[in-house]
């Protein structure tokens, strides 16, 4: 099942502010094996299949580094098509000695966690069989357990890194965020999310047609928080994909409903979240 297509909503793409664009494309392309899709002065396109954006880089001048107490994001998370290139990614930051600030078994997936060189966080994971997700009352069942290192790797077996998979796409996005009972109204009441899983009162995860995440909030570093400077390196904004027009309409009537910042901009939709998060909203 793609969870990733009509009639789900989702987010394909993100733009991120970085303070040296040249530093954080050598990045996104040796470490991350990303591609460049177009690239100008200051703005830089990512693919993994050569048509399709992943990640914008804006270098942005006299830019100020992240602070973790703002709202922001936490990470951004491509989904890789199988477990095995999973595994040749861990085996090239092994090879590489590529920093990692992290890895882990979620049940519904496995991911490993690293960052880039603004500290904006990346998630690189592959989905398990989405028939073996565990529900109850509505609520997928998430862990972090420890990853299966030693299993990934036989998988890679001596296959070389030559980049992400053209099928890689962006899984979900995960947002810092000030408080989570206003980000619900938001995403929920106004976007058309549905409530996946909750952490208590520090994290929440929501998706369209059972997906176990399109979206991730938490309070973590960030309760009470506010959003960041703009000069500061960080989100710019990150896009949802609405699958009809009529659909678009009716999540802006919802957000006009519940009072949620509106604006456009060169004739597209915009929003922002209660945590100061800017959304791009489109139609695909």
């Amino acid at each position: 099942m793609n969870f990733h297509v009509k009639p789900q909503v989702y987010a394909p793409t993100i733009e991120l502010k970085v303070s040296n664009l040249s530093r954080s494309i050598t990045f996104y392309q040796e470490v991350i094996g990303l591609r460049i899709l177009d690239q100008s002065a200051t703005k830089a396109r990512l693919t993994a299949d050569g048509v399709k954006t992943l990640i914008t880089l804006e270098q942005i001048d006299h830019s100020v580094p992240r602070n973790d107490r703002n709202t922001g994001l936490y990470h951004l998370a491509l989904l890789l098509p199988t477990r095995k290139d999973l595994g040749i990614v861990l085996k090239h930051f092994i090879e590489t000695r590529n920093p990692l600030q992290g890895g882990s078994d979620h049940l519904v997936s496995e991911a490993l966690y690293l960052a880039d060189p603004d500290m904006n966080g990346i998630e690189i994971y592959a989905d398990r069989p989405h028939e073996g997700w565990n529900w109850q009352n509505e609520q997928v069942v998430m862990d972090s357990r420890r990853l299966d290192v030693e299993g990934l790797l036989s998988l890679a077996g001596e296959e070389t890194f030559k980049g992400l998979p053209q099928e890689t796409i962006m899984g979900h996005i995960h947002l810092q965020v000030s408080d989570l009972e206003s980000t619900e109204r938001f995403y929920c009441e106004g976007l058309g999310f549905d409530v996946v899983t909750r952490y208590g009162n520090q994290a929440l995860f929501v998706s369209t047609g059972h997906y176990h995440h399109h979206l991730g909030f938490n309070t973590w570093h960030s309760a009470g928080g506010t959003a960041p400077l703009e000069s500061s390196v960080g989100l710019k904004h990150y896009t949802l994909l609405y699958p009809s027009e009529e659909e678009k309409t009716n999540a802006i009537t919802r957000l006009t409903n519940i009072n949620a910042t509106i604006f456009e901009e060169n004739g597209i939709t915009y929003t922002k979240d209660p945590s100061g998060n800017t959304i791009q909203i489109l139609v695909g």
